[in-house]
């Protein structure tokens, strides 16, 4: 009775990825859900969620069916429809205050709902509904993806069986509940294994052109590059000093793999801009005094830029 009570106490304590159930880009686009912006001459389909929400009862009706289904076996959710509320504030927010010129959206739809959510995966959903005769079944494919990263981790896919109900609730928990489990193994195994080796960032080091702290990345501080004293901190705060360097210039240090801890001190999330602030933070200090800037490109990726703000 002892190792049953000691065992159940150890799994509670198992922390779990926080999860955001959102329809693919695939199934808005076929449904008509997006929008079109131009990106160096090309235009480029954009999920529009907020409008998938608002007219599609049959997504409302998945989402909350396989939230349902996540939240039975113990994991957290984010909500989709309460993020895009919180995203409109912050742009709300953002209108009254006067920005600097030159700024550009620096991020997609998708990064910004991972930002504003801090969530741990994202789960992309896409369905289709087939009918035969009176009867109706239903084709899904739900593929979880790293938020930091965009990797996938795993996916599950699959055809229910023919059922007289045209519910697209009741026809998808029928169609993927016999792989529910194997499939949230999959995502309890990546955050187990991150809590081990570190979540995955990136983190871009960049140099303003002519700038008044007249430093670049081969500044000597004591006969020391700036570049190798910025290695010297990611190798004593990444976990286990893992990361790579696949380019590095005068001006401009691409750092990839970058792996950092989980959650910090106080069990709070951490994510790229954190950890590039903690950066930044040291590089501002004495000896060096370097004036920095952090441009946040997502939950997985930052830009410090140094010379000035």
């Amino acid at each position: 009775m002892l190792l049953a009570v000691a065992t159940l106490a150890a799994t509670a304590q198992i922390k779990k990825p926080e999860l955001m159930v959102i329809p693919s880009d695939v199934w808005c686009i076929q449904n008509g859900y997006f929008y079109e912006v131009e990106n160096m001459g090309n235009k480029v389909k954009v999920p529009n969620y907020k409008q998938a929400l608002q007219e599609d009862m049959g997504l409302k009706l998945a989402i909350a069916k396989l939230n349902d289904l996540m939240a039975e076996r113990q994991f957290p959710l984010k909500s989709l429809e309460q993020t895009l509320k919180n995203i409109e504030l912050q742009h709300a927010e953002d209108n009254l205050t006067v920005s600097k010129a030159g700024n550009d959206l620096a991020e997609s739809p998708l990064d910004e709902l991972a930002r504003t959510a801090k969530c741990d995966i994202i789960l992309e959903l896409s369905w289709e509904m087939k009918d035969f005769g009176p009867k109706h079944s239903i084709s899904y494919i739900l593929e979880a993806r790293d938020a930091y990263t965009g990797k996938s981790i795993g996916a599950a896919t699959g055809t229910g069986k023919q059922s007289f109900t045209a519910d697209v609730d009741v026809l998808l928990e029928e169609a993927i509940v016999a792989n529910m489990d194997n499939f949230n193994n999959r995502l309890q195994d990546h955050f187990l294994e991150m809590q081990e080796i570190g979540r995955e960032v990136t983190i871009d080091i960049k140099v303003f052109a002519n700038n008044a702290a007249g430093v670049d990345l081969e500044t000597e501080f004591d006969g020391e590059e700036l570049i190798d004293i910025i290695q010297d901190w990611l190798q004593q705060n990444t976990v286990k000093g893992r990361f790579t360097m696949p380019y590095q210039s005068e001006n401009i240090a691409n750092f990839t793999q970058v792996r950092i801890p989980v959650y910090d001190n106080s069990g709070r999330a951490i994510d790229a801009n954190g950890f590039a602030k903690q950066l930044a933070k040291m590089l501002k200090k004495a000896p060096y005094n370097i004036p920095c800037k952090v441009m946040v490109k997502g939950l997985g990726r930052a830009v410090i830029i140094l010379g000035e703000k």
